[in-house]
């Protein structure tokens, strides 16, 4: 699923241009900070363990790209060990969806060893709720389990490079390396390599690959990145991360770190996001024309979202009281998604698509419904809209078009569990 996090690209764009504004500060660029290292990874490896990877990321993750081919280099690199791993990854999302899934789809299978990507599907968010989010995932991985160790890598866009030509990670970057520096986890940018390309004018950033020989002839010297400048080509971009990877593990290894439990540290940031927490939507009060999504499309995402709803009828409706600071509902959107009315306390209510330019097909998403409450108890209230929003038209942004009028024709919701930075009140 990569064409949402193509979204996610056209924000951090615009989060670059408004950088100076924030007056973040830029980390300068280097390809690996080993920090603490790895001890507790490279330890199991050399002693022929049973050694687990976690992958937990976006779409450049979810590719068959650096992931299994870091994986592969594990395994040759260290035969006597078992090297298996963990995909965590989703297309479009970011660390704000990850911090709350990670329970669930990496630490209840018990990794050894965590990769973190987000820096592109973070692009557009604040520093401050990065912190929040990264550090809660620190903290959960180490609450749960000491012994895991972690590395956050970055990867990079055309849109988001601009830092980087002079020699500063981006901003999500330079906002995890903050995380980073407090825990001492060790940090690889995958980028450098491209970045040096790019800034040599040898980079094109999205094309197609060479086949024939006149086409070889044509492209010369360059390096093609991408298909749409985000998700690297297996066989050019990929190959950059893997390389920077396997140059980085080097400087890692060769910490003499010491293995054991991790140290829970006092936290960077108060209110990060230790206690995030994904609850099936079953503990929320559904009205009476919701049903488990047991179709095609509810078998499909059984594996996120195992107790998924269905309904389609204007005026059911979602209850829920929580004590807390954050909520927010984790769904799936696609074709047959309407328009849902979001109320939380006395607030005003608001119109919220469950429909975007992509909803060709459906994908997981995530409907926001409070960030940064105050810690009392609010009451959610989410309910079907009876009109469609205008599909053909929101399509259009992207030259999609409507090709089969029964697949659109319906105000579908599917709420799969709720999302809390809190405890649900009964």
């Amino acid at each position: 699923m990569k064409l949402p996090s193509l979204v996610l690209t056209a924000l951090a764009s615009l989060s670059i241009l408004a950088s100076a504004a924030d007056e973040f500060p830029l980390v300068p660029a280097v390809e690996c900070s080993p920090r603490a290292g790895l001890p507790n990874f490279f330890a199991k490896l050399k002693a022929g363990k049973e050694v687990k990877i976690g992958y937990l990321g976006g779409s450049i993750t979810a590719q068959e790209g650096w992931r299994p081919k870091t994986l592969k280099h594990f395994q040759t690199s260290f035969p006597q060990a078992k090297v298996t791993h963990i995909n965590a990854a989703i297309g479009g999302t970011g660390s704000d969806l990850g911090v709350f899934r990670l329970k669930q789809d990496v630490l209840d299978q018990k990794p050894d060893f965590l990769f973190v990507e987000f820096a592109v599907n973070d692009g557009g968010a604040d520093p401050k709720q990065i912190f929040r989010c990264m550090e809660g995932i620190v903290r959960q991985t180490w609450k749960t389990l000491p012994e895991c160790d972690i590395c956050f890598v970055y990867t990079i866009t055309e849109a988001l490079v601009g830092p980087m030509l002079e020699g500063k990670f981006q901003r999500s970057a330079s906002a995890m390396e903050k995380v980073a520096d407090h825990y001492g986890i060790p940090t690889i940018h995958m980028c450098m390599e491209v970045a040096k390309l790019a800034k040599a004018g040898k980079l094109v950033w999205k094309g197609k690959l060479p086949k024939t020989d006149e086409e070889k002839k044509a492209a010369a010297d360059s390096f093609i990145f991408a298909p749409d400048s985000v998700h690297p080509h297996p066989e050019t971009g990929h190959e950059l991360y893997l390389a920077a990877v396997q140059r980085s593990m080097k400087q890692i290894e060769a910490l003499e770190g010491k293995t054991g439990a991790h140290e829970l540290k006092t936290p960077f940031v108060s209110d990060n996001y230790e206690h995030a927490k994904m609850l099936p939507i079953t503990e929320a009060t559904l009205s009476s024309g919701f049903a488990k999504a047991d179709s095609d499309i509810g078998k499909r995402f059984a594996n996120r979202l195992s107790q998924m709803q269905r309904a389609n009828k204007p005026g059911e409706s979602v209850t829920f009281k929580f004590k807390g600071t954050r909520a927010s509902i984790y769904d799936i959107v696609g074709p047959d998604c309407g328009q849902v009315k979001v109320t939380i306390d006395n607030q005003p209510a608001r119109v919220v698509p469950r429909f975007d330019s992509y909803c060709t097909y459906h994908r997981l998403s995530m409907l926001q419904i409070g960030t940064e409450l105050p810690d009392v108890v609010h009451t959610v209230k989410i309910e079907i809209l009876p009109e469609q929003p205008d599909k053909a038209k929101i399509l259009s942004q992207r030259n999609e078009k409507i090709d089969d009028p029964k697949r659109f024709d319906d105000t579908a919701f599917y709420p799969g569990a709720i999302l809390l930075v809190g405890e649900l009140m009964k």
